[in-house]
């Protein structure tokens, strides 16, 4: 890619590779497609990974926190049954990953960071900002730059991990000590000998709290609503199936996304469960009010905070499809089956009821074949034009 205009032409282009874009390129490459010529990955991070690069050194890969493999890993030998659990989960999945991307021969183009797509009659422009690297160079190696491409069909797989949630709350800014987010949170010894609030539900705010338990000063756990403690040491199918259904149905209806923990509940990994006999992980129910010292319940009580940690979760990171003007009046995007009810030329994976590893592979082979029909409709209809 060069600085400048949009020179550059391909058929597919992918957004993201991450677990979603990596399983939609490997079906894209088993269907025919070509490097370069036919599909171009574009890939906001520095490194390999997607979401994984960025997580905090001390997440380990286990019951809580697991990655499936993407299509054809197995074969390869690069699956993740026989992963390195001792490893910081971060490196595992960039090794991998890495591994996977040459044997796809995809020549993924990191780090660039797609600022806007706009749609055209024939397809779309879109365009990038970033050090444009690829054919293997070090991205250094190019300088910073930005330009546009055009593509026919564009899969936007960019997840969640660029698009932190933190909730309002009355006082929120008037807090004079630290706030970070899950996408912040590097590791405990940061926090060290300072009173710490942790506020969330899921797996990482209870990662946090162990992990912080004898390296803070005090940590305080809240919750916005009960922890749904499920019996067994993993998530059970059932809730799974029901999770992900209740994120179609908001997806076809163009309506935000619910919580996946909402929907699932919290396994009782051995981990927990011994956080919980030890009395490290007890919860607390949700603050009123944030104080420039800490925060303050409905009741009058009040908790002093050097630190406040957000595990809020995402929201899918969808800013540079706002000239396309898809967001309803709810909030969301309609998506259906991965394509957008708006605009077939345009497809979404990792959205919704894809955002698992298990969704993204799933979904990655029945959007490849959207998209390479797509493709051979266009061609029938250029040859009927002349």
């Amino acid at each position: 890619m060069t600085a400048g205009g949009e020179g550059e032409r391909t058929r597919v282009l992918v957004i993201g590779a991450g677990q979603a874009g990596l399983s939609v390129s490997w079906y894209l490459r088993r269907l025919g497609l070509e490097v370069g010529r036919d599909l171009v990955v574009l890939d906001r991070g520095p490194g390999t990974g997607g979401a994984w690069q960025h997580r905090w050194e001390s997440l380990r890969l286990g019951a809580a926190h697991r990655v499936h493999d993407l299509p054809g890993m197995a074969e390869l030998g690069l699956g993740f049954a026989d992963a390195d659990r001792s490893a910081p989960a971060r490196d595992v999945v960039a090794d991998r990953y890495a591994r996977y991307e040459d044997a796809l021969g995809l020549d993924v183009r990191r780090p660039v960071e797609v600022t806007g797509v706009t749609g055209l009659g024939d397809g779309f422009s879109v365009r990038w900002a970033g050090r444009a690297s690829s054919g293997g160079a070090p991205a250094a190696a190019t300088g910073p730059g930005f330009g546009a491409l055009r593509a026919e069909v564009v899969v936007n797989a960019t997840g969640t991990w660029g698009a932190p949630f933190v909730p309002w709350y009355p006082g929120r800014d008037t807090f004079r000590g630290r706030q970070l987010h899950t996408s912040d949170y590097r590791a405990a010894s940061e926090l060290e000998g300072l009173d710490v609030v942790v506020v969330g539900g899921g797996t990482s705010a209870i990662g946090f709290v162990l992990e912080l338990d004898g390296v803070a000063a005090s940590t305080t756990w809240v919750t916005r609503r009960p922890v749904d403690w499920l019996d067994q040491g993993e998530l059970d199918v059932e809730s799974a199936v029901a999770a992900v259904a209740a994120q179609d149905r908001a997806a076809r209806a163009g309506q935000a996304l619910p919580s996946i923990v909402s929907g699932t509940g919290v396994p009782r990994t051995r981990r927990f469960v011994s956080g919980i006999e030890r009395g490290v992980l007890v919860e607390r129910p949700m603050f009123a009010t944030v104080e420039p010292d800490g925060v303050r319940w409905a009741d009058g009580t009040s908790a002093h905070a050097d630190a406040i940690v957000w595990a809020t979760g995402f929201r899918p990171e969808l800013r540079h499809l706002a000239p396309l003007g898809l967001r309803s009046a709810d909030g969301g995007v309609s998506v259906e089956d991965g394509a957008s009810t708006l605009d077939p030329r345009l497809f979404f994976a990792g959205y919704g009821p894809q955002a698992s590893t298990i969704g993204a592979n799933r979904a990655g082979r029945a959007i490849a074949r959207q998209v390479v029909a797509r493709l051979s409709e266009s061609d029938a209809e250029r040859r009927r034009q002349g």
